[in-house]
């Protein structure tokens, strides 16, 4: 993918609604690190172990200073009901629109075998204070986690 964003880029900026339907800007998580979640969809099997894995280590990541966003493509009452389900402490996005899973690079697409439906590849940006790119994972495999111990060790060298 051409234009993926990879370590040492600066991420763009972009303002999507929560669960709320509360726009929320990326740059208002800043000051913080961020780990920034993509995922395929609420309330599939892999998407819940891993926004479950985030929730249940969050006290360790708050020790490290570090904010989880999750994204997927899914609307705003879809994500509501995704978190409320499974109590994620963390903002969920709706990139419903799918802008920013293309200005990322992040799209894949005829999901399922569905032609024509796209939706975010699973991928983690970790994003030091300033919002400059730390670490990019992306998986064109909807199936498989990311390394959350990998994770951990880069919010920790962060400082």
């Amino acid at each position: 993918m051409v234009n993926q964003i990879k370590v040492g880029d600066k991420v763009p900026d972009f303002t999507l609604p929560d669960v709320d339907m509360k726009p929320r800007s990326l740059k208002e998580f800043l000051g913080k690190k961020v780990v920034l979640a993509f995922f395929v969809g609420a309330f599939t099997s892999t998407c819940t172990k891993e926004m479950c894995e985030f929730r249940d280590s969050m006290a360790r990541l708050i020790d490290l200073n570090a904010q989880v966003v999750g994204v997927s493509v899914n609307d705003p009452f879809s994500n509501k009901g995704f978190a409320e389900k499974n109590r994620l402490p963390f903002p969920i996005l709706s990139d419903y629109k799918r802008e920013v899973i293309k200005t990322y690079g992040l799209e894949l697409a005829d999901f399922a075998g569905l032609k024509g439906y796209t939706v975010a590849k699973r991928s983690i940006f970790i994003l030091d204070e300033a919002g400059t790119v730390r670490y990019a994972w992306v998986s064109d495999n909807p199936a498989v986690e990311p390394n959350y111990e990998e994770i951990q060790k880069v919010l920790e060298q962060i400082t």
